[in-house]
């Protein structure tokens, strides 16, 4: 007579690969229980078990998608050789990582957050910190260029990054509704058309 099993392990690495992907692809509101355990292959107990709720293992699948996919975004913006080369690389590694063949479109980051209910208000706020804070390296990048010589001392810093966190944004939206890639890349480059004029400096 055989007695009762262990539960099943999962490889908890994989299972969060997979609540990441659902998690981008559907947002947050839009992924319930049943979708995360039916992809991760586990039970509602083990889920519960190992990340604690929803909401905490949304963020442990947000700090992924940080560190791989929408890591390449802030990675292009401080590797650049000047401000904007770097501003430049950076819209076009976010069209790159939406555009990936068999992959969410668009960023996780932008388009995973919740609307109206009260209880997702944290995980709201967790993303608009996320996007602040990619606004905020913009600006540090920008005023880094200021004291380099590479950007006059009157450019408007501010307005101008958040100008390029806009057309970051916006570029997501647009591939998640299935825009082209090469079509998307085309409105990142026409973007830095206006990298004199906002500026206030030939490029």
């Amino acid at each position: 007579m055989t007695g009762r099993g262990r539960p099943r392990s999962f490889n908890r690495d994989e299972a969060l690969q997979k609540a990441m992907d659902l998690f981008w692809e559907k947002g947050y509101a839009g992924t319930s229980l049943a979708d995360l355990t039916a992809a991760m292959g586990i039970g509602a107990p083990s889920l519960y078990g190992t990340f604690g709720s929803k909401e905490e293992l949304f963020r442990q699948a947000l700090d992924r998608y940080k560190a791989h996919e929408g890591g390449a975004t802030a990675s292009a913006l401080l590797a650049g050789a000047t401000v904007r080369a770097g501003i430049e690389n950076m819209l076009l590694a976010a069209v790159a990582s939406g555009t990936q063949p068999g992959r969410p479109r668009g960023c996780m980051v932008v388009l995973s957050a919740p609307a109206g209910a009260e209880d997702q208000l944290p995980v709201r706020q967790l993303l608009c910190e996320d996007r602040q804070r990619m606004q905020g390296l913009i600006l540090k990048r920008l005023k880094q260029a200021v004291r380099q010589g590479e950007l006059p001392r009157h450019a408007a810093l501010p307005a101008l990054a958040a100008y390029f966190a806009t057309v970051l944004n916006g570029l997501a939206i647009e591939a998640r509704d299935g825009v082209a890639r090469d079509t998307l890349e085309q409105t990142a480059r026409l973007a830095m058309l206006t990298w004199d004029a906002l500026a206030g400096s030939a490029a």
